[in-house]
């Protein structure tokens, strides 16, 4: 249990009603930011807006999974009113106070240090990204059968990169009878993908391995795939971009040469915001209790 534990919620989409739904069935108290449209109610949770939050209570702030952007507006889903996470705000809270947001820039991260305040990213750890990477493999599966005519059996796919999506990618194409090419750098990620029995090939070489694709899937958060990679590609290539914005691709040069590419991080909200919610809150009611066991988490 999470009982006497003083939480503030701030912004969020669907993914964050799990993470409150199972903080308030363990009995943490919440504050709710940018909340106002939500017809659901919680128990235990209370819909503040930013100026009558108690910050020298509060022991934990939970933003979105993307944070802040570079102004420090925190994206609302359920509310029209903007939400500003300022220095003066945090400097408020305790000094154990910890924040918990799915990634960070260098808004976040400047705020985290001149605050002194610990930022904990959660698409950081290993486990938040491999349970994610199985919702972000069922949206590219919908997104190619419904931006392609042929079947991904028999199709001819390039995933980039071998991380935690990019091996779930390869994997589950490979499994539904696609030719599987990936192109990584490390050479263990390159001796790795010969193991799972598929085609690998060094990045610096994409330009040459995409002359026969049918679907380039991306993973890599870096201009990957450039003009000189998309004017080698069949003109009935569809590129899916899964690397977060801005993504990997020269989307402009694409739609130039008339190849459809999409760019589409942020999956798993998208398609099962429900399971990525569950993703999220079971690894924060960890992180909570840790905080809790720790003695550092209750206000007094």
């Amino acid at each position: 249990m999470l009982t006497g534990l003083n939480v503030a919620v701030i912004g969020g989409d669907a993914r964050q009603l799990e993470v409150i739904r199972k903080l308030t069935e363990l009995d943490t108290k919440l504050f709710l930011i940018g909340f106002d449209q939500l017809d659901h109610g919680f128990t235990g949770a209370t819909k503040v807006k930013m100026d009558e939050v108690p910050f020298q209570e509060i022991d934990a702030i939970i933003l979105p999974i993307p944070g802040t952007n570079q102004e420090g507006i925190v994206e609302t889903v359920f509310s029209n009113e903007e939400v500003i996470l300022t220095e003066e705000l945090i400097n408020q809270t305790p000094s154990h106070c910890t924040i918990y947001s799915g990634i960070s820039n260098a808004y976040l991260d400047n705020l985290v240090q001149s605050t002194n305040k610990k930022l904990v990213q959660l698409f950081k750890r290993d486990d938040v990204a491999i349970y994610n990477s199985i919702p972000t493999v069922e949206g590219t599966l919908m997104m190619v059968i419904q931006h392609t005519d042929i079947t991904i059996h028999g199709s001819t796919v390039a995933v980039l990169g071998l991380g935690r999506v990019g091996m779930s990618v390869a994997r589950t194409f490979s499994a539904l009878g696609a030719k599987v090419k990936v192109g990584a750098r490390d050479t263990a990620d390159l001796a790795r993908i010969t193991e799972m029995g598929l085609e690998p090939f060094h990045i610096d070489h994409l330009e040459d391995k995409v002359t026969d694709i049918d679907v380039c899937i991306n993973t890599i958060p870096a201009m990957i795939v450039t003009a000189k990679v998309i004017s080698n590609m069949p003109a009935h290539t569809l590129i899916v971009d899964l690397a977060s914005k801005p993504g990997g691709t020269d989307f402009r040069y694409a739609e130039k040469r008339g190849i459809k590419a999409l760019l589409a991080p942020g999956l798993p909200g998208i398609v099962a915001p429900k399971t990525a919610g569950q993703i999220v809150a079971n690894v924060l009611t960890q992180l909570l209790n840790e905080l809790k066991i720790d003695g550092k988490g209750l206000s007094s």
